[in-house]
């Protein structure tokens, strides 16, 4: 851990004296054809010789931008706003001799363009720092060839994935999670299962908000993270062929398909995914149980777990937009995933008490699972007339379906060896069913003076049927073991509306408030034990953001949000999934939401260094707790509202080209997280501050060939009741343009020093828990992408996301592996 945090203190350091040592500056003005400043319009530096992109920006709100601390070279500009024309500039020469470069009014006409002369052939940068979102590129990272979803957001700034797929984002749970601005609908257990399914090939970005405005859920306690897959909006047909493969301790693979086809008023799409990934995993846990009364350990358990993961996916999505007229479109979409997973365990426990050993056990588990889904999205846009006031509205039909099938074996030995008595079986069968209808309406009206006005309302209905059995082996045949069977149903609504008004404030501040109101009812039914509990609450969301442009070079932001974050849909089944026979995961039918209040204030220097102040209070914070039963040797693992949380922290964020063949990306984020509150009758206070370091550096060693050094690296960490030690990881890549920059070859190698271990303790009341987890991260992949288009660029509506925003997060059931 120690190399992987010099690395990148020396990157840092290297990139803090390449900024120092550049000058040259080009600015600009950015107008339409009215004379109208075109605000947050996109501006392109690139390399005059090849094309290749140098950095990005955006214009502020009075169409004003500036890119400087570049090298002498020549240079062009691209400039790209909402349905204008794109536009280039002539070569521009910067040097000793021509410093300074002053563009003053770019008018952008609207128009379509035809996809000939200037284009940009090189990559996007790494990292985008917008005014209201980061952005990763995902395609501009070489080492994420071959690699899954999960894997990406695991190296993009901010981020955390915990062992058990649990993302985190700056340090806090409870983000929601976007698939083309869609939740995925998933509890965390499965949505981390769809991640690992999807490859990264079909990826284009990812966004990370950490305070949206309230046009979205307020679900989402840390922020969210919306992954946008790949489409292309240019007249003809395009799409794309991806192949991969990739041997860590197993081989995996991946295919995958891109397509889109635009004539005149039609738009039809496809994409579809074939991924096959089979992991090794090692875990070891080191459990003391003690007295209750004396704190004095009863005895010890010492358990280790070797783990072998099987997985099949296959993911598509197909539909049509159709324009009837300039303002008139609508658009369906259908989409589907099928996941047949094998997992099987062996784990092998010693119970020691003081030093002697008593007796032994050995588990093998064997689990397969057929995780399916099935959605529809009809979507609706009605332009009102020419001052841009539009009507959008979104229906969406969506169910999981999943079939699970488990079998725990348990053998018994005395100290000496010996077998104890008869085998222990048991046998399970996991069926669930959710069903997800939901619906919006936005309406967008713009007002004099650059004001804006949003409203929307929303409701959506959720059902879910969960019917754990569990069968035990008795005198050679199965009997019903009702302790463990649990047949659990759920329903909820959610009904909401918003407001949002954004505007100038004078000539250099701009404001945006929002305020979202959300009304829940919900209804659980445990059918085995005929409990029943019923719920119905209405919150109102507030959301502030105020931002000051001092000069071209330095914008200032402050924004304040408050969110919900509910308990996922498998948290609150109290169904139990079984590790082994004595580790055990269970549900919580008692969980409530958590409520956060989150303050950011922001400093963005020329728009390649942001600097990000944030405070965050958080309430009846739901996270993972341990708990034992000393008299049955138990141990399983649930959620619960565990107590308050208070974080504070500073994050850096710096994209800086140091000169034409290296880039540098890096991001630093130091937090202090505080829980206080009550753990299963025990007072619990513990906090600590964490470190986060992600950097990429990017070489550029020839027109068509780039090469790739990325790592990152977190320090020790509190995650609720648990202390998580210092991980990492460094990752190579090689990327080679063929057949005319149709095609790409790229070779990754994560995790090359194999040091992405995970280790922690629990330690409080009663739990004496210390745990280790290695997982099948070191692998080498190649891939191979070819691109192919006919058609030229049009200026097309952007395919809008769905209205099941929040909802298909929650879905819970599946493996926790």
């Amino acid at each position: 851990m120690k190399k992987i945090a010099a690395f990148l203190a020396l990157v840092v350091s290297l990139s803090n004296f390449s900024v120092s040592a550049q000058s040259g500056v080009i600015k600009g003005n950015v107008v339409d054809e009215q004379q109208t400043p075109v605000g947050a319009a996109t501006v392109s530096l690139v390399y005059a010789k090849d094309s290749s992109l140098v950095k990005t920006t955006l214009a502020n709100a009075q169409g004003n931008f500036q890119l400087d601390s570049l090298v002498d070279a020549q240079y062009k500009i691209l400039l790209t706003g909402s349905g204008s024309q794109r536009w280039y500039s002539p070569i521009l020469s910067v040097s000793a001799t021509n410093s300074s470069i002053n563009l003053k009014s770019v008018v952008l006409p609207k128009a379509v363009l035809s996809l000939t002369g200037v284009t940009v052939t090189g990559r996007k940068s790494l990292i985008e720092q917008k005014i209201d979102r980061t952005v990763v590129n995902v395609d501009a990272a070489i080492s994420n060839a071959g690699t899954t979803a999960l894997e990406v957001l695991e190296k993009s700034p901010g981020i955390s994935i915990d062992k058990e797929g649990n993302i985190s984002l700056k340090g806090k749970s409870g983000v929601l999670v976007l698939i083309d601005g869609r939740p995925s609908q998933l509890g965390s257990a499965d949505l981390a299962n769809l991640l690992r399914s999807m490859p990264s090939s079909g990826m284009d970005q990812i966004e990370i908000m950490t305070n949206p405005p309230a046009k979205y859920d307020a679900a989402g306690n840390a922020g969210i993270i919306n992954i946008k897959t790949k489409k292309n909006k240019q007249l003809g047909y395009n799409g794309s062929v991806t192949v991969g493969f990739g041997k860590g301790v197993y081989y995996r693979h991946n295919e995958g398909v891109v397509f889109n086809y635009r004539k005149n008023k039609l738009n039809l799409f496809f994409n579809g995914s074939h991924n096959y990934n089979k992991r090794d995993e090692q875990l070891s846990i080191q459990r003391n149980f003690l007295n209750p009364a004396t704190k004095e350990v009863l005895y010890s358990f010492d358990q280790r777990g070797r783990m072998s993961n099987s997985r099949v996916s296959y993911n598509a999505k197909a539909g049509f937009d159709y324009s009837f007229n300039p303002k008139t479109s609508v658009g369906l979409a259908a989409s589907g995933f099928s996941s047949p997973n094998t997992f099987a365990n062996f784990t092998t426990t010693n119970k020691h008490v003081g030093n002697i050993l008593e007796e032994g056990t050995r588990s093998t588990a064997a689990n397969k699972e057929q995780f399916k889904n099935g959605s529809l999205n009809l979507n609706f846009r009605r332009v009102l007339d020419t001052t841009g006031r539009e009507i959008t509205a979104d229906l969406d039909y969506l169910t999981y379906k999943g079939n699970g099938a488990m079998k725990l074996v348990s053998d018994y030995f005395s100290a000496a060896g010996l077998k104890k008595g008869r085998s222990d079986t048991l046998v399970g069968s996991l069926p669930q069913l959710i069903t997800i209808y939901s619906g919006k309406v936005d309406y967008v009206h713009p007002l004099k003076n650059k004001r804006r006005f949003e409203a929307g309302i929303k409701t959506s209905i959720v059902a879910t049927d969960n019917n754990a059995l569990y069968d035990t082996a008795t005198n050679g045949g199965l009997q019903r073991d009702q302790s463990r069977s649990n047949h659990f149903l759920y329903e909820e609504n959610i009904n909401a509306a918003y407001v949002n008004l954004s505007m100038p404030l004078g000539e250099k501040w701009n404001g945006q408030f929002g305020l979202r109101a959300e009304n829940t009812t919900a209804k659980g039914t445990q059918r085995t034990t005929r409990e029943v509990f019923n719920r119905s609450y209405t919150q109102l969301f507030p959301t502030t953001f105020l931002q000051y442009s001092m000069n071209a070079k330095n914008n200032f932001g402050i924004n304040y949000g408050r969110r919900i974050n509910r308990p996922n849909y498998e948290s609150l089944n109290p169904f139990i999934e079984f590790l082994d026979r004595y580790t055990f995961q269970q549900g919580n039918p008692d969980l409530k939401p958590q409520f956060s209040h989150n303050m950011e204030l922001s400093h963005t220097y020329n728009n390649i260094l942001t600097t990000t102040l944030n405070y965050t209070k958080t309430t009846d914070i739901i996270q993972q707790v341990i708990e034992q039963n000393e008299e049955k040797s138990e141990t399983f693992v649930r959620q619960a509202n565990i107590a308050n949380q208070r974080q504070y922290g500073i994050s850096v964020n710096a994209g800086v080209p140091l000169n034409k063949w290296w880039t540098s990306n890096m991001y630093v984020n130091v937090f202090n997280n505080r829980f206080e509150g009550v753990v299963d009758g025990t007072k619990v206070n513990i906090g600590g501050t964490t470190a986060m370091l992600n950097g990429s550096q990017q070489f550029k060693l020839g027109k068509t060939t780039s090469a790739e050094v990325s790592g990152w690296f977190r320090s020790a960490s509190i995650e609720g009741v648990m202390k998580i030690g210092s991980m990492g990881m460094i990752a190579l890549g090689f990327s080679q343009q063929v057949f005319k920059n149709t095609g790409t070859f790229r070779f990754a190698f994560r995790d090359v020093l194999n040091i992405q271990k995970v280790h922690g303790e629990s330690k409080y009341g009663t739990i004496d828990a210390v745990f280790q987890n290695k997982q099948d991260t070191r692998v080498a992949s190649v891939g191979f992408t070819y691109r192919f288009s006919k058609g030229k660029m049009a200026g097309v509506t952007k395919r809008r996301a769905g209205s099941a925003n929040e909802e298909q997060n929650r879905v819970g059931g599946g493996n926790n592996n």
